[in-house]
């Protein structure tokens, strides 16, 4: 099973300064492609932990913002996810575009977004999701998924359709502070374009280098 990828690559002239608006463009184009039916959820991204002992472990989750600051996910904080953060801060996210041939590829240190800024995202989310975030001790197990519905109607009936949700402590957001972009663009005869920004250490600059596939 092997597609033979045929894109325009990608030209040094007209990549941007810093990877933030690169990534920007690249997203842009990716949202067009979804409208049109050719990509899904182009804010689902891959994100690689490890845990203390170095075990590495991945799972989709959503990207929900993104500025010069970093990539921005939300998730409960007791979750395994967060607990490999907590032991280890370095992460990866891996953009899968597969349809348009292109990856975007992250890595960095994970931080806890402030509660502010928790908050006016958690007003954002439907009523339903917000009594998600009560209602699942994420990555825990459960007896059944009886259980877990039982304790969501506990919660639909304690705070109906319009009644405010509180934020549940044990939730919240982390901004992934980029050290490394990685632009991956597939070409023909796997001659693949791969530019990389790399954090110059000790300023807020990048350098851009081209990998070999």
């Amino acid at each position: 099973m092997r597609r033979h990828y045929r894109a325009d690559g990608i030209h040094p002239e007209a990549l941007a300064a810093d990877p933030i608006t690169q990534f920007s463009r690249w997203f842009a184009e990716a949202a067009q492609a979804e409208r049109q039916g050719a990509l899904y959820e182009p804010n689902a991204m891959v994100l690689a932990t490890a845990d203390a002992e170095g075990r590495p472990s991945s799972r989709t989750v959503l990207l929900k913002a993104y500025d010069e600051r970093g990539f921005v996910f939300f998730t409960n904080y007791e979750s395994r996810k967060a607990r490999d953060i907590t032991a280890h801060p370095y992460v990866s996210l891996l953009f899968p575009w597969h349809p348009m041939a292109r990856q975007v590829i992250v890595t960095g240190t994970a931080l806890r977004t402030g509660r502010d800024e928790t908050a006016a995202y958690f007003r954002t989310r439907p009523h339903g999701s917000q009594l998600g975030a009560w209602a699942s001790t994420q990555s825990s197990v459960v007896a059944s998924r009886a259980e877990l519905e039982d304790a969501y109607a506990e919660l639909a009936a304690r705070y109906p359709e319009g009644e405010q949700v509180p934020v549940p402590p044990h939730w919240g957001g982390f901004r992934v502070v980029p050290q490394r972009v990685e632009f991956w663009q597939g070409r023909e005869n796997r001659l693949h374009d791969r530019i990389c920004y790399v954090r110059e250490p000790g300023t807020d600059g990048w350098r851009v280098e081209r990998l070999a596939p």
